[in-house]
């Protein structure tokens, strides 16, 4: 199993810096930035100084979207970018939930979010394409690949992300929910004629270690942010498609407000239970961890990506270097 964690671009950029190094020191593999830029921070610089003080982690963007982020713009960072870590950017990308909502839009459609990742890998990787029109190119790159994530529930995102991706983001550590999702992701991945196993699945999801009633006091505002898609879902597909553990606990959600999100402590997450809390996220002393993240990848999950933003963060990367990623390095997702 690889281990990855993201940032919430909320604090001054040279604790960005020492978290990463940190990390990468703990033996993390990939580093990751939310892309909310009315909320947050910008990630590209940030992004930028991760590649100046990391070596051989991976980095990327956890995730952007095509609508606030012009493809050939994204294009040209990413290559850019590229360059100067010697090829270690992958594209984390989606519709687009909290960048888009906080500027009063909706998410993009599937159908913009294909073009741009064929638009930005192929810009990336030194091939010619054509966008709204004109045919693009950027001459001076195509030395490196670019890895691309895709984050989404439904059946159409996971069918896409089957047909195309490297990689598929799903924002929960619930072991038979992420099952029922990679069932999804590997009949799509047959039907389009790509070999078992093309689609690497990352379980995207909080972790703290300590009490567990403390653990979930910390972590209550992930599944709080996870029911904006949820709700999504829901509106767009029958109830008997979706399973009742993902659904159900949004029946007494009754806003959001996204000035708040993936806030320790916010009113977001008034709605949410223990149960769901528990099973969401991977919580409590570092065996209970270590047997979580096992049963992850036994429900196929190659990556485990920390949402990095609860607190204690050092002290978590510093367990998880220690006590938890040695036990499960030599671990292999299950098929």
């Amino acid at each position: 199993m690889q281990f990855g964690f993201t940032l919430k671009p909320d604090h001054p950029y040279t604790r960005t810096v020492e978290l990463a190094r940190r990390a990468e020191a703990a033996g993390f593999d990939y580093g990751w930035i939310f892309d909310s830029h009315v909320i947050w921070r910008d990630p590209y610089p940030l992004l930028t100084v991760m590649a100046q003080a990391t070596e051989r982690m991976r980095l990327g963007t956890c995730v952007t979207n095509p609508a606030t982020r012009e493809p050939s713009v994204t294009a040209s960072l990413l290559a850019v970018l590229n360059e100067m870590s010697g090829g270690r950017m992958d594209l984390g990308i989606g519709r687009g939930d909290s960048a888009r909502r906080v500027l009063g839009k909706p998410p993009t459609t599937m159908a913009t979010l294909e073009e741009a990742i064929g638009v930005i890998k192929g810009l990336v990787e030194g091939r010619a394409v054509e966008y709204e029109g004109a045919e693009l190119s950027l001459p001076w790159t195509g030395r490196h690949t670019l890895p691309v994530w895709v984050a989404g529930y439904g059946p159409m995102a996971l069918a896409m992300t089957g047909r195309i991706a490297d990689g598929v983001i799903l924002q929960l550590a619930d072991p038979d929910l992420v099952r029922w999702f990679v069932g999804q992701v590997r009949e799509a991945e047959a039907a389009a004629g790509r070999p078992p196993g093309s689609v690497r699945i990352q379980a995207a999801a909080p972790a703290h270690v300590g009490d567990r009633e403390l653990c979930r006091e910390r972590t209550r505002w992930f599944p709080a942010l996870v029911s904006n898609h949820v709700v999504d879902l829901v509106n767009k597909y029958p109830r008997e498609q979706l399973p009742d553990a993902l659904t159900v606990y949004v029946r007494d959600r009754t806003g959001y407000d996204y000035l708040h999100h993936a806030e320790v402590g916010s009113s977001n997450a008034a709605f949410v239970g223990d149960d769901v809390t528990d099973r969401f996220c991977v919580l409590g002393s570092p065996d209970e961890h270590v047997a979580k993240l096992r049963e992850l990848a036994d429900a196929g999950v190659d990556q485990f990506n920390i949402y990095l933003m609860n607190g204690d963060e050092e002290d978590l990367l510093d367990v998880y270097g220690t006590d938890i990623i040695p036990a499960l390095r030599e671990v292999r997702a299950g098929r």
